[in-house]
């Protein structure tokens, strides 16, 4: 429900890309643009975040971001098990490198 209002309001203000937070949201987004009787990715390009599992069963399949989520499960093991070995803390920032995943729900802008 958030996602209709707050895509409705982006829409009628002539959003033609809508980037959500997660697909959940995205899925929300898309429902709100063609109730407004607009198209997507005609009218509005929606990508989502996550990769949910079932993002290729959508309509359009949803354009979204992927974390490696085995990866980071893993890096968070490694650092866990080495603290209970008795190692410090690293004090750097692990870094993971996202991948955007097209599908159907993205185009080129209707405005050029």
């Amino acid at each position: 429900e958030g996602a209709r209002v707050a895509a409705t309001k982006l829409v009628d203000r002539g959003a033609t890309g809508v980037i959500c937070a997660s697909d959940v949201l995205a899925l929300g987004t898309i429902r709100a643009v063609r109730r407004l009787g607009r198209t997507v990715p005609g009218d509005v390009s929606v990508v989502g975040f996550d990769d949910s599992a079932f993002m290729t069963c959508t309509d359009p399949p949803l354009t979204t971001v992927r974390q490696p989520i085995e990866t980071m499960g893993q890096a968070a093991v490694d650092l866990l098990v080495t603290q209970i070995e008795g190692g410090g803390v690293l004090a750097d920032e692990l870094l993971f490198e996202p991948e955007l995943v097209v599908r159907g729900s993205t185009a080129p802008s209707p405005r050029g």
